[in-house]
């Protein structure tokens, strides 16, 4: 339901994903946080980032902008400063069993952690797909949030391509 990208400039990345593809509009998060947060074994938030979510049809358009010095989740991929293709995100309805079966299939846990109370992951299939999977478990504050990037882009203009939640 969602491809992330890792970008050198957030606002640069909006403007040729409007211009060249029509997606949008993108919402913009100023940085963002996960609860309980363990990386590579160790406690931890998430990398430090600014990201916006566009839809493309019925995908989502993840743009990651890394704001902090270091590795992490967005470097081990894509350097800062640097362009490219991060991971693919799924809605889970059994997050434990989708966690379950890429675990079991030998891929390494990233990160895991609470997005708006609700369990999200990030694995390692970097070996077998060329990129990171990130599960997220569905609920009903996702859900709606989801669904406000989905109506926005329901006969958008073009107009006001960045946008906060409200």
């Amino acid at each position: 339901m969602q491809l992330c990208w890792v970008v050198p400039a957030l606002e640069a990345a909006i403007e040729h994903w409007v211009k060249f593809s029509g997606a949008g509009p993108f919402f913009v998060f100023e940085s963002l946080h996960f609860e309980d947060g363990i990386y590579r074994g160790v406690p931890a938030d998430i990398a430090p980032c600014r990201a916006a979510i566009g839809q493309f049809g019925d995908m989502q358009i993840e743009l990651v902008e890394q704001t902090g010095d270091g590795t992490g989740l967005w470097g081990e991929m894509v350097p800062k400063g640097r362009l490219g293709f991060h991971h693919a995100g799924l809605y889970c309805t059994d997050y434990a069993a989708e966690r379950a079966a890429y675990l079991d299939a030998g891929n390494a846990m990233v990160f895991e952690g609470l997005m708006m109370g609700a369990k999200t992951c990030y694995i390692d299939t970097v070996q077998t797909l060329g990129f990171m999977i990130e599960l997220i478990t569905a609920n009903p504050v996702a859900a709606h949030v989801f669904q406000q990037f989905h109506e926005a882009s329901i006969g958008w203009d073009g107009r006001d391509p960045i946008r906060t939640l409200g």
